[in-house]
């Protein structure tokens, strides 16, 4: 049996490379990685990790400093001191890598961790935003769902913050729904006239996450980096779609979802609500 030899060292890295770039998925050059020492040296020193990444998500390419001098994504193994060129290879294609296999069009979808904190509620905490999350308007015999404070404005709007799986996320699309009072006269439907998205981070990283027990909000303990148009919002009982212009990196893990407008007064007080029953599903 001839030897066919290694055909990195036969073509050279500069083939080799552009050969390895037409790989399509982040877990193929993991495997190409583990086939030898010399080969999990040539994808950490010719920063594989890092190319395959930006040519599957080119989002990205505009915050590459930020995510490897900030450490937005802790890997394993890493320690805050290493410093020399090879290690620094070593931690970028983990971060890398990391990354894109994140961004996988087959991960998980939904990306929400924890309802935050909603602008006001009218009921708490039997119509909290932690209703929100719930798949479906109704658990067992009671119904689920978020409720503003009533308004004589109906053009007053309202806020509601989540936080989201990780730091970072690629969002496409966003999925709410309004909810519709099943248990009043004329199955009334509290929606908004029209929605739109905030993505961004914490202003403060010793800011906590406690603030659903409060009523004070904090919007300008966040910088939001992307705000989505507005979207028209149907007045309907159905989960409605908002395909975004296009694919937005989310840095920092949290979304605001902001509600503008008010279309429907409660009989009973004269007041303007908006009630939602699953306010934010993300893909």
């Amino acid at each position: 049996m001839d030897y066919c030899g290694d055909f990195i060292e036969l073509l050279g890295p500069d083939i080799s490379t552009k050969i390895l770039m037409n790989l399509v998925s982040p877990s193929d050059l993991i495997r190409v990685s583990l086939v030898s020492s010399s080969w999990h040296q040539f994808v950490i020193e010719n920063g594989l990790g890092k190319q395959l990444c930006l040519k599957l998500f080119p989002e990205i390419s505009g915050i590459v400093h930020t995510i490897e001098m900030n450490n937005l994504i802790d890997t394993v193994g890493h320690k805050q001191d290493d410093c020399d060129e090879l290690e620094c290879l070593r931690k970028n294609h983990r971060i890398y890598t990391l990354l894109a296999r994140a961004f996988n069009p087959f991960v998980r979808k939904d990306c929400i961790s924890d309802a935050i904190i909603a602008s006001s509620t009218d009921n708490y905490p039997e119509e909290s935003i932690n209703n929100t999350l719930e798949p479906f308007d109704r658990i067992d015999t009671r119904a689920s769902y978020w409720s503003s404070e009533g308004q004589n404005n109906p053009a007053v709007s309202e806020t509601l913050l989540y936080k989201l799986m990780t730091k970072m996320c690629i969002v496409t699309e966003i999925h709410v729904q309004p909810f519709q009072a099943y248990f009043q006269y004329g199955f009334p439907i509290y929606s908004s006239k029209a929605v739109r998205f905030r993505m961004g981070h914490k202003l403060q990283s010793e800011m906590t996450d406690s603030l659903t027990s409060s009523n004070k909000w904090a919007d300008d303990e966040f910088i939001w980096t992307y705000t989505s148009p507005e979207f028209p919002m149907v007045q309907e009982n159905c989960l409605q779609k908002f395909k975004l212009p296009e694919p937005v990196l989310c840095i920092g893990g949290y979304m605001q979802v902001e509600l503008l407008g008010r279309v429907q007064r409660q009989e009973m007080d004269g007041l303007y609500y908006i009630w939602f029953s699953l306010s934010l599903s993300l893909f």
